[in-house]
């Protein structure tokens, strides 16, 4: 399976998409690398997105002062190719994250360029919600106990696992089994610490502040490997086949991805109602589809997780 990332990069990655989940490591087709997104469906998709009615605002806290304020305040990233890439040819934000709150937007205020992007880590993202300096997160955020002390969570909208990150031609590892004594990069505030205290207790962790460091570590070989979020190797993989393969298969528990917003805000309702909404118009399907199944040859959209109340 590695010798398929080896030579182009997703032998495994177009049919976890597929299915919707992360145990289907045994694809047996591959593709060279994923295409551009198709920037005019995805501007045309969230410029048809549903608009809430104003007795459905006015009746929530969290939601009347975002259209008073006439903007939403993002919590997220511009440089992740499949979620949130920013193109620098038109200043343009797409990707499957950006769709979502491009269209939360749009729901709330009716137009979805009133946005404000505020560009967050794994180490800051509790800290701008709870500082007020955005409304919500949406940056591939894993729902955990741990945030959901300091801050509360809308949906789930994805779902994905681990997975351990190497650079081309590693053959010593195959697999979490085989990280022990190892130098294992992460990221700092994410679920990643406590991913590899539970399945590589004897790895050695080095922590990095952003995906791009703990990357260029396995580059220069200051780390033998990188455990994170399989979807967030995802970009990296599919824009550099030749610098890094996947080792083994993905890990770990369902690893759901949610919208973080203000502890105990009213806004969780009326997120989790226009998450609702999207995926029943079949929005969500259609975003799925052009930020990732027509970018990696794959045809059906999974189906979207279930929105926790």
């Amino acid at each position: 399976m590695r010798k398929g990332f080896r030579k182009a990069a997703a032998v495994i990655l177009a049919y976890a998409l597929a299915v919707g989940s992360m145990a289907g490591f045994a694809a047996a087709y591959e593709y060279e690398n994923a295409a551009a997104i198709d920037k005019e469906a995805f501007d045309s998709l969230i410029a048809s997105g549903v608009v809430a009615d104003d007795a459905d605002i006015e009746a929530n806290e969290w939601a009347s002062a975002v259209k008073e304020a006439g903007v939403l305040r993002v919590g997220g990233v511009r440089t992740a190719f499949l979620f949130s890439q920013l193109d620098e040819t038109d200043e343009g934000i797409r990707g499957f994250d950006a769709g979502i709150f491009q269209l939360l937007a749009r729901y709330i205020l009716g137009d979805e360029t009133k946005f404000e992007l505020t560009q967050v880590d794994s180490s800051t993202r509790e800290s701008v919600l709870q500082s007020g300096q955005v409304d919500v997160v949406l940056a591939t955020y894993s729902i955990t106990d741990a945030r959901k002390e300091v801050i509360s969570f809308a949906g789930p909208y994805y779902t994905s696992k681990q997975a351990v990150l190497v650079k081309a031609g590693n053959t010593d590892i195959d697999g979490v089994d085989s990280l022990a004594g190892k130098i294992v990069a992460t990221q700092s505030g994410s679920t990643g610490p406590d991913i590899l205290a539970e399945y590589a207790p004897e790895a050695v962790v080095q922590e990095f502040t952003t995906d791009l460091e703990a990357r260029t570590a396995v580059e220069q070989g200051r780390a033998d490997a990188y455990v994170t979020d399989f979807t967030l190797l995802l970009s990296a993989i599919v824009k550099n086949p030749d610098a890094y393969e996947i080792a083994g298969d993905v890990f770990g528990p369902e690893d759901n991805y949610g919208i973080g917003m203000p502890k105990d805000s009213d806004g969780v309702a009326f997120v989790n109602d226009f998450l609702k909404k999207i995926e029943e118009d079949g929005t969500w399907a259609q975003l799925w589809k052009i930020s990732l199944g027509d970018r990696t040859g794959i045809d059906e959209a999974p189906e979207a997780p279930a929105v926790q109340e």
